[in-house]
């Protein structure tokens, strides 16, 4: 009877331990399942961007409404996701990945506005943007282009029309019939709708 216990106290363990053993192996499989995106094992190639400086045409564009639409560009773009890497235009790091889109923007057309007039009346004074945004590869090729709006119609700073601006931008590139993984060869070109934001 105790050799019977005995053998039966020795199996347990053996087979606690065997669990132990073979349980962080197997989670390990799992995860790395899940983090695939197709589940069969193999990964899909991540973009990164590298976002260049704002090119205000022929334009009289204020240096400031060019750098805000910069900056929110690169925070905007960030915030979807997207890329494994956002870059900024002159950053040497991006040379080191190999597959890097370049996002150029060029304004086309800037309504100045009046935060005044529109803190009085609503029908007037909206600052307004457009601007071409293509996203390319390091060869040149075109992988998305669109003409953007981006606008402040009531309440906020003119600058406010160049966050509207950035995140109808990122909000394009994400929606764009680009996934932003694999080999980007859809081109996507239009007009998206004005930014409905205040």
């Amino acid at each position: 009877m105790k050799t019977s216990k005995c053998n039966l106290s020795i199996a347990c363990v053996v087979t606690l331990a065997v669990i132990i053993l073979a349980l962080p192996g197997r989670l390990a499989g799992q995860t790395a399942a899940a983090k695939s995106p197709g589940g069969n094992g193999t990964s899909a190639t991540r973009w990164s961007v590298q976002v260049d400086q704002v090119d205000s045409g022929n334009l009289d564009l204020a240096y400031s409404f060019q750098i805000a639409i910069y900056e929110n560009l690169v925070d905007e773009l960030n915030k979807t996701k997207q890329f494994q890497q956002v870059f900024r235009d002159g950053d040497v790091r991006a040379g080191e990945f190999p597959n890097l889109l370049v996002l150029k923007t060029t304004v086309e057309k800037y309504t100045p506005g009046s935060e005044t007039r529109r803190a009085v009346t609503t029908v007037s004074g909206a600052t307004k943007l457009t601007v071409r945004s293509q996203l390319l590869t390091r060869e040149g090729k075109v992988v998305v282009e669109r003409t953007v709006n981006g606008d402040v119609r009531f309440f906020g700073s003119n600058l406010r029309a160049t966050h509207n601006l950035a995140h109808n931008i990122a909000k394009t590139i994400k929606q764009s019939s680009w996934s932003g993984s694999g080999q980007p060869t859809a081109i996507f070109t239009g007009q998206s709708e004005s930014g409905k934001k205040t």
